[in-house]
């Protein structure tokens, strides 16, 4: 039981880290455009990734969740495996984040359950049709978020083409609270439902090697039932664990994460209210619908998409191409370096344990 509430922790631990390292994502055009102060942004910003709860719960269910659970073939599931997997995708948010690189959570944690499950018990403990699926993602969720982020400013400048710029902008900041709330809601859909599926798959672990007979009635697996597809809802968590994974989350967003900020904010290209309001609407329009086809994306690429896309109506050089080129390199190095942390850990485990 000890390697349950160790992963139930780290689990919970994770998604704190995940919400100071992502903050940046809903919040850092409302704060580059001064539409909120940086304290007032990262609380308004938990609150909603905490409304992600009700909305998952009562209306979508946790098709990422169920997504996450099949990353390794349930057979082959050890609760090692899932300790090694969270530690590596701690460790490389951590970097990450000092270094001040907006990076994916979502496919640090992959990459750590996928090194660990290979360094465990071989290549053929991964299922791979999965894990090509999520990864089809990293390049398609901020194409994604582009093409809508291009589709929206040009929308809104051809309805705002009567409409003196003072005016447009004074109505795009105040519409930029709704858009970030927005935003924020798909974080805390999309994010805190990876560490639900860990927990899940955790505990189809342990129940599959010792049974559930000897776990107090907190961990004892139940079923979420309320959200209109129940048949695509997550099974096996204890209806308290969502919930912790979405306080930690909105707990994480108050801690901020300023460095990202001003990566995401400025770096990228210059933005004003009015694609600040374009920007974060196509990234929550993006994570909305990679929610419901249960694709665990990453919230960084979607919005640095959006960003992107939004700079570009402009002109193709207001984007600052050499700061997107380092982004895209984080991207894709993100899975290959939380496998080999993973699979390290998981050899200092099996060292310690022998």
């Amino acid at each position: 039981m000890g390697y349950l509430i160790a992963i139930i922790i780290l689990a919970i631990c994770f998604d704190f880290i995940n919400g100071f390292h992502d903050s940046a994502n809903s919040i850092a055009t409302v704060v580059s455009t001064k539409v909120l102060k940086p304290v007032v942004a990262v609380i308004w910003a938990a609150v909603f990734n905490f409304v992600a709860f009700f909305i998952a719960e009562y209306l979508l269910g946790f098709n990422i969740a169920n997504t996450v659970q099949k990353v390794v073939e349930g057979e082959m599931v050890t609760l090692p495996i899932i300790i090694a997997g969270l530690c590596a995708a701690i460790v490389w948010s951590l970097i990450t984040w000092w270094k001040g690189i907006p990076s994916s959570s979502s496919h640090t944690l992959i990459g750590g359950l996928i090194g660990a499950a290979v360094c465990c018990k071989g290549f053929m403990a991964v299922h791979w049709s999965t894990v090509g699926f999520i990864c089809i993602f990293i390049f398609l969720a901020p194409l994604m978020g582009l093409i809508a982020g291009n589709i929206i400013t040009v929308l809104l400048y051809w309805c705002c083409r009567r409409v003196k710029p003072h005016v447009a902008d004074r109505w795009c900041k105040r519409l930029q609270l709704v858009s970030s709330a927005g935003l924020s809601i798909g974080h805390g859909l999309n994010d805190s439902q990876k560490e639900i599926g860990v927990i899940a798959c955790a505990l189809a672990a342990f129940g599959a090697q010792y049974g559930f007979d000897g776990l107090p009635e907190w961990l004892q697996p139940d079923t979420i039932t309320h959200a209109a597809n129940s048949a695509q809802n997550l099974t096996g968590a204890p209806v308290w664990i969502p919930v912790a994974c979405i306080t930690a989350i909105a707990i994480g967003t108050m801690s901020g994460g300023w460095k990202i900020i001003k990566t995401m904010g400025n770096k990228i290209t210059k933005i004003t209210p009015i694609e600040g309001f374009c920007s974060q609407m196509a990234g929550a329009v993006t994570l909305f619908v990679t929610q419901n086809l249960g694709v665990p994306v990453s919230t960084t690429h979607v919005i640095s998409g959006s960003i992107m896309g939004v700079g570009a109506v402009k002109r193709l050089s207001a984007v600052r191409w050499g700061v997107t080129i380092d982004l895209i390199t984080a991207w894709i190095i993100t899975i290959p370096v939380s496998a080999v942390i993973g699979a390290a850990v998981y050899g200092i485990m099996t060292i310690f344990t022998i």
